[in-house]
């Protein structure tokens, strides 16, 4: 026998190959790997989570990260949700925290705002139609990489889990949640 059972059951096929890394909670990724993401990314940076604000809280320097990227040629698009949208006010209630659904997209929108208006940052709103399904499933892309948290059902987005794809080929994993994220796109509101 070349390959033995137990190597047969550790080696990675099909869509298994896509999955990098899985973690039980958000939180429980490395920042570094969040910062590796972003320096790394070279044509598009897609951050498709309804807050996104972790991101100017828990990545170093992430506004200057994201000017240079900007800079050199990279795209860049944050799909936020509405801080005025009735999911929003149900999201809030659900989770009944102090630092609530809309403040935390407010942090999102005037970190956007100090960027300014550059020729390569696009934003949105989720469509009104849309935002039950872009709370519930975040998807943050940079360029064949994507970070998937799938919301359960009571808690914040840290304390859900967190999975790292790589794209390896076409209708994978990454695919079909780049695919999500991208039609959520293409209906939401531009700002």
């Amino acid at each position: 026998m070349i390959w033995p059972q137990k190597v047969k059951d550790r080696i990675k096929t099909g869509t298994d190959r896509e999955i990098v890394h899985s973690y039980p909670y958000r939180s429980a990724a490395p920042s570094s790997l969040w910062v590796d993401l972003a320096e790394d990314a070279k044509q598009e940076i897609c951050l498709a989570g309804y807050t996104n604000y972790f991101f100017f809280t828990s990545v170093p320097a992430f506004t200057e990260t994201l000017r240079r990227k900007i800079d050199s040629g990279c795209r860049v698009r944050f799909l936020l949700g509405n801080p005025e949208g009735e999911v929003t006010r149900q999201r809030e209630a659900i989770e009944d925290t102090a630092l609530t659904v809309s403040t935390r997209i407010r942090i999102t929108l005037e970190h956007l705002d100090r960027l300014g208006s550059l020729n390569g940052l696009e934003t949105r709103f989720s469509a009104p139609e849309d935002a039950v399904n872009h709370v519930s499933l975040s998807v943050f892309r940079f360029d064949d990489d994507a970070l998937v948290t799938p919301h359960l059902a009571r808690l914040v987005g840290h304390d859900s889990p967190l999975l790292h794809l790589r794209r390896q080929g076409d209708g994978g994993m990454f695919d079909r949640f780049r695919d999500h994220a991208e039609e959520l796109w293409d209906r939401a509101v531009p700002m």
